[in-house]
């Protein structure tokens, strides 16, 4: 079993910055054997991938890719040796106002394992 917890969201300004973190957690692992991800939800929508990296390392594994909407905003890292997932939102718009979820699953397209979600606000 994985446990994620997602944290540092909040009310921030349009053009600002926020930098979202997953703790991750539970039987020894290590978080480079799962792809990882960020989604997000607002309001009467769908929930959406924003952001992804895949199981592994570079240059085999490890790889990243974006929604169209974030590319060039948003950038997703890893520390594996401390098992933490990072989001940094950069240029932020109203339009990523929406519930930020952490997930990691093993086979692509597929996440078994989901944080809790943390809100992420952003005024005009």
């Amino acid at each position: 079993q994985v446990q994620l917890v997602e944290s540092g969201g909040g009310l921030v300004q349009a053009g600002g910055s926020l930098r979202l973190s997953c703790a991750a957690s539970g039987d020894t692992f290590s978080i480079s054997w799962y792809n990882m991800g960020w989604f997000r939800q607002a309001p009467g929508t769908q929930r959406e991938l924003v952001a992804r990296v895949f199981r592994g390392e570079l240059p085999h594994g490890g790889t990243t890719n974006y929604a169209d909407s974030v590319k060039g905003r948003f950038t997703i890292s890893r520390d594996n040796a401390k098992k933490m997932l990072f989001l940094q939102m950069n240029s932020l718009k109203p339009e990523d106002t929406a519930v930020y979820y952490c997930a990691a699953g093993l086979r692509i397209g597929y996440y078994a394992y989901w944080g809790q979600g943390t809100q992420v606000t952003v005024s005009s």
